[in-house]
């Protein structure tokens, strides 16, 4: 493999938030090579605010010296379906020395969960761009309510994350608008990410050259394990409410996730496939994220269903073979993923809309423990297309 100089290209967007309580500025840089990258996000959600009062406040955050500036203001209707506008980090990561001419653009979905962020997918990232004769442009993105992406107070529910990848992919001014681009994108995404990327791609919402699923998912963490029935629908309602609680919720959310042993619990259990892998620089970084402002909004809905993108095996099958046609896909399964969320890889093994099937290393995260082998995944897929 050729020596390349490949960095992050970056550029921040000042952009207006409505309908956000106040939070704090953002994280200061990663690294001295990094700096999150911030675009405004529009799609309708329901705000669970009970606040009735009109309020508005300034914050700005200094990411390796370029200042970030949202106006935060807090509509007066607690329950009315607005507009909302985010600020939404992602990363461009591109080689320098590649000479003028087209870029093919491939956009890299992080898992979601407490944990997620962009950070699971930039190895990956650098090791697709150090490969001869590299010609990719590559973008990771936070989903709303994960990551360093805003985490406001509001119903998250795929409906609203498939709105985002929408919105991401397809606005006028957004950063990768497809309405730009040569030909469509290629689209990786882990865990959910991968199920509501297909799902998008099936309503015609997005185009996708190909779609590339790593150990792909479909039922939250809860529902996987004790089913959808209404008695445990109503018990998954009453979690989530309590859950978003001003008071309450932190407490739950701390002694359920946000804290150094559960982290490290969810790691070796299921998140990683070798404890060896799992350490204590990587679990601090990943416990920040639970900590942030709001942080535990989004998780909620992840853990009890509402990100779910489909809600059986028959939809998720159906859905894969919905695509037959429209865009080639690769499933790449999690050889120690969970018992459960294995089987759910293993039946699109030779299933109807699946190009092409393979089991790489690793838990529920492979892309992030496994970066090398995943990379090869993805680039000899992707060089037959």
């Amino acid at each position: 493999m050729a020596t390349v100089n490949c960095s992050l290209r970056d550029q921040i967007f000042a952009r207006e938030s409505l309908a956000i309580s106040p939070q704090r500025p953002l994280a200061p840089p990663r690294s001295a090579s990094s700096a999150g990258s911030l675009w405004q996000s529009r799609f309708s959600s329901t705000l669970l605010s009970s606040s009735h009062a009109s309020s508005s406040s300034s914050i700005a955050g200094q990411r390796n010296g370029f200042a970030v500036f949202a106006q935060l203001v807090q509509t007066e209707s607690a329950s009315a379906r607005v507009k909302m506008k985010l600020n939404i980090s992602y990363e461009e990561h591109v080689c320098s020395e590649i000479s003028d001419g087209p870029l093919q653009t491939l956009i890299l979905l992080p898992s979601i969960s407490d944990v997620s962020t962009t950070e699971e997918w930039r190895q990956v990232a650098f090791k697709l761009l150090g490969r001869d004769g590299s010609r990719w442009r590559i973008v990771i993105v936070d989903w709303p309510g994960f990551g360093l992406s805003d985490r406001p107070r509001m119903e998250y529910t795929a409906d609203v994350m498939e709105g985002f990848l929408k919105d991401f992919l397809t606005s006028s001014d957004s950063p990768i608008s497809m309405s730009v681009l040569e030909r469509p994108p290629a689209i990786v995404g882990a865990g959910h990410a991968a199920t509501l990327a297909m799902r998008a791609v099936k309503k015609g919402l997005i185009n996708a050259q190909a779609i590339v699923a790593v150990a792909p998912t479909w039922a939250g963490p809860m529902p996987i394990v004790f089913g959808r029935e209404p008695d445990m629908e109503s018990r998954y309602n009453l979690l989530r409410g309590s859950l978003q609680a001003p008071a309450l919720g932190w407490m739950m959310y701390n002694f359920m996730v946000s804290s150094p042993d559960n982290i490290r619990k969810q790691y070796l259990s299921h998140v990683y496939a070798d404890p060896n892998n799992v350490t204590p620089s990587l679990l601090e970084s990943r416990l920040a994220l639970t900590k942030r402002e709001g942080a535990r909004f989004a998780p909620a809905a992840f853990l009890t269903g509402l990100l779910d993108p489909v809600t059986s095996r028959e939809d998720f099958l159906s859905l894969v073979a919905d695509l037959e046609g429209k865009s080639s896909v690769l499933i790449a399964a999690a050889s120690q993923a969970p018992k459960r969320s294995k089987a759910e890889m293993l039946v699109l093994n030779g299933a109807r809309g699946v190009s092409k099937y393979v089991e790489v290393n690793g838990g529920l995260l492979p892309q992030e423990e496994y970066p090398e082998e995943v990379s090869e995944v993805i680039y000899d897929f992707l060089a037959d297309i």
